[in-house]
C-alpha cells in the first residue's frame, strides 16, 4: 500500500497532446491555481509531443506549483493518466480535460467527499461552452456525453454511481494501489476514433477489488468544457456514437455484460424513450429543433448499438485487447518543471 495518507493533498493530472490547444491548457492550469482549496500540485502529462514538452517546461519552468511531464507509456489517454499518478504526491488525484476550466469550488467538493473512508471516487458536473455560442437545435442533452459532458438522465445532487466519468473527475490514492492503473488499449489515442470508458471499467475494476467501495457523483463540483465546431456536427456525433459502442463492448467482454451495461440498461429504456417524446411534442408544439432531436436520439442509439455489435463480435474472436498496469510500475521522465 502507499505510504501517502488520504487527506494528504490534492495532486491534479491534466494530459495533453497538441500545441493547438496552447491557450486551452494555459486556461486550465490558471482555473486550478485559483481554486478555493489550493491544489498540492498540478502535473502537465504530454503526450509524445515532444515540441510541446519543451515549450510547457519553459512557461513552467519558474513555478512551484507546476510540474511538466512526458508520458512515460504508450499513446494515449490512460497511459498518461497513470504516468501522472505514478509521481503524484496528493492523498487525493483529480483528473481535469486540458480544454475545460473549473470552477472556484471544485477541488473542495471533492475533498469533501472524502471525509468518508469508503469513498474511492468523487466525480463532478460538466457543462458544455458551444463552440458556436449556443447549443445546436438538433443536438439531445440525453447525448452530451458525446462531447464529454453530463448528460440528461444522469442523477442530480450527491449520489452513489457506478462510475464517475474521466474528464471531471477524482480518485483516492488507495484506489489505485487495490486496482490498478487505466487500462491502455481501450480510452483515447489522440486522433484515432474518438474511443472512451477507459474510467467505466477501471470503476467497475475497483468495486470487485473493494466490494466496500463508494463512488460518487457531486454536481457542485463544476467544470466547463469547451465544444469545438466540428464536435457539433452531426458527422462527429455519429463517429463518436459509434466508438462509445466498441469501447462498451471492449468493458463488457472484460467485466461481463451485467456489471458493463448496468447504468446502459436504465438510460435506454427510461432516458431515452423520454427524451424522443420530448422531442415529438416539441415538434407537434412547432418548437425549433424537436424533429432533429428526436431523430438523433434514435440515429445515435442505432449507431452505438452497431458498433457494440461489431465490438462484441470483434472481442469474441480476438479476445480484449487493453492491458492494465500497475502504478507502483509506472515510471515519468519529467520533462523541464521543478521537480
Amino acid at each position: 500500500m502507499s505510504a501517502h495518507a488520504p487527506h494528504g493533498g490534492v495532486s491534479v493530472v491534466i494530459c495533453v497532446y497538441t500545441e493547438d490547444r496552447w491557450e486551452d491548457i494555459l486556461a486550465a492550469v490558471s482555473s486550478v491555481r485559483a481554486q478555493s482549496l489550493p491544489a498540492l500540485e498540478t502535473l502537465l502529462v504530454v503526450d509524445h509531443h515532444p515540441a510541446l514538452l519543451e515549450r510547457l517546461g519553459k512557461e513552467f519552468k519558474e513555478s512551484d506549483d507546476v510540474r511538466v511531464l512526458a508520458n512515460a507509456g504508450p499513446r494515449g489517454l490512460s497511459a498518461g493518466r497513470n504516468t501522472g499518478i505514478a509521481v503524484s504526491r496528493g492523498g487525493i488525484i483529480a483528473f481535469l480535460d486540458d480544454d475545460a476550466v473549473a470552477e472556484r469550488d471544485w477541488l473542495r467538493h471533492f475533498a469533501a467527499g472524502y471525509a468518508d473512508p469508503l469513498v474511492m471516487a468523487v466525480g463532478g458536473r460538466t457543462e458544455p461552452i458551444w463552440a458556436s455560442g449556443r447549443r445546436p437545435a438538433w443536438f439531445p442533452e440525453e447525448f452530451d456525453w458525446v462531447v464529454g459532458c453530463t448528460y440528461k438522465g444522469l442523477p442530480r445532487g450527491k449520489v452513489r454511481v457506478r462510475n464517475v466519468l474521466g474528464g471531471n473527475a477524482s480518485f483516492r490514492r488507495s484506489a489505485f494501489d487495490a486496482a490498478g492503473g487505466f487500462a491502455t488499449g481501450i480510452g483515447r489515442d489522440g486522433d484515432k476514433r474518438p474511443l472512451g470508458c477507459e474510467e467505466t471499467e477501471l470503476c467497475i475494476r475497483l468495486t470487485r477489488a473493494r466490494p466496500d467501495a463508494v463512488l460518487l457523483i457531486d454536481d457542485r463540483a463544476v467544470i466547463h468544457h469547451r465544444v469545438p465546431a466540428g464536435r457539433e456536427r452531426f458527422a462527429y456525433f455519429r463517429t463518436r456514437a459509434y466508438a462509445e459502442g466498441l469501447s462498451k463492448a471492449l468493458v463488457a467482454q472484460s467485466v461481463g455484460a451485467d456489471k458493463g451495461l448496468e447504468s446502459e440498461r436504465r438510460y435506454a429504456t427510461r432516458v431515452l424513450p423520454a427524451g424522443v417524446a420530448r422531442g415529438v411534442r416539441d415538434f407537434v408544439l412547432a418548437r425549433p429543433g424537436g424533429a432533429g432531436r428526436a431523430g438523433a436520439i434514435v440515429a445515435g442509439v442505432l449507431t452505438t448499438a452497431g458498433g457494440y455489435a461489431l465490438g462484441s463480435f470483434r472481442a469474441r474472436r480476438t479476445g480484449a485487447t487493453f492491458s492494465v498496469v500497475e502504478i507502483g510500475d509506472a515510471r515519468a521522465a519529467e520533462g523541464g518543471g521543478p521537480s
